[in-house]
């Protein structure tokens, strides 16, 4: 991998990792079209560039955090069910759903009908404003949704913004919500599987790491404020359609 497609890549990861349009779906679409072989050293690095994706929530949302204890109780009691699925689940996924292009096309373009219905539940009964006022049944249950990104395509943040939806989040809220559980879900994942494949990485590898991380880091600030700015005045039909869109595209490249 050259520096450049590292760079690519970054903001690639920055900018979908938080937007309900699946990260793992236009990263496997990046790197085949810029012929990237998915090498050991490949998934490590899409691995390593949530971590700069991750910063960035941190370093939005730090001094609210800080202050916000009740917000914490909900982040943890989301992220229980993710916890537990994920590790049990973790070889069955691993082998059968990673790398299975009709499971990332299913999941791409129905995940996208679900966003535009959930979108228009939200104009009717999305009247919880701050997170921290959801009840710790409904932080449960978002929390099981956002399981289902386990599937390769479904997209965290989507599932999670869905869920939050279904249990009343308006759209801001539920996105904020999304953002901020994957503190501790993404953290987890990467961590687990960093510490599985660190010691493959070679010297000369770090400096295409770091570009990537960097750029992944400054790209999902820019998406981050403005999906939140984005969603002031308008709903998630848009990135409903994206979704189809784009697993209709996913489709003629890998299944035809």
């Amino acid at each position: 991998m050259e520096i450049w497609q590292a760079i690519i890549l970054g903001i690639i990861e920055g900018i979908t990792e938080f937007l309900p349009i699946s990260s793992t779906g236009h990263l496997i679409l990046a790197t085949h079209i810029m012929n990237i072989h998915h090498t050991s050293f490949v998934k490590t690095f899409q691995i390593f560039i949530q971590l700069g994706a991750i910063l960035a929530i941190l370093s939005i949302y730090g001094k609210r955090l800080i202050r916000d204890l009740e917000i914490w109780k909900r982040i943890i009691i989301a992220f229980i069910p993710t916890g537990i699925l994920g590790f049990t689940l973790y070889k069955f996924i691993k082998n059968y759903l990673i790398g299975n292009d009709l499971v990332v096309v299913i999941s791409l373009i129905l995940g996208g009908i679900v966003l535009i219905w959930a979108d228009k539940r939200a104009e009717k009964f999305g009247n919880i404003y701050n997170p921290s006022q959801l009840s710790y049944t409904n932080s449960f249950v978002i929390g099981l949704f956002q399981s289902l990104a386990m599937i390769p395509g479904v997209s965290r943040s989507g599932a999670t913004i869905i869920g939050g939806m279904f249990m009343g989040l308006s759209r801001k809220a539920a996105a904020e919500f999304s953002f901020l559980l994957a503190i501790p879900t993404m953290l987890t994942a990467t961590s687990f599987d960093l510490y599985k494949s660190i010691h493959t990485i070679q010297k000369d590898e770090w400096t295409i790491l770091f570009a990537g991380f960097v750029v992944s880091f400054l790209s999902a600030i820019i998406a981050v404020k403005t999906l939140l700015n984005f969603l002031s005045n308008h709903s998630f039909i848009a990135f409903g359609v994206y979704r189809i869109i784009i697993g209709l595209v996913y489709a003629n490249f890998f299944l035809t």
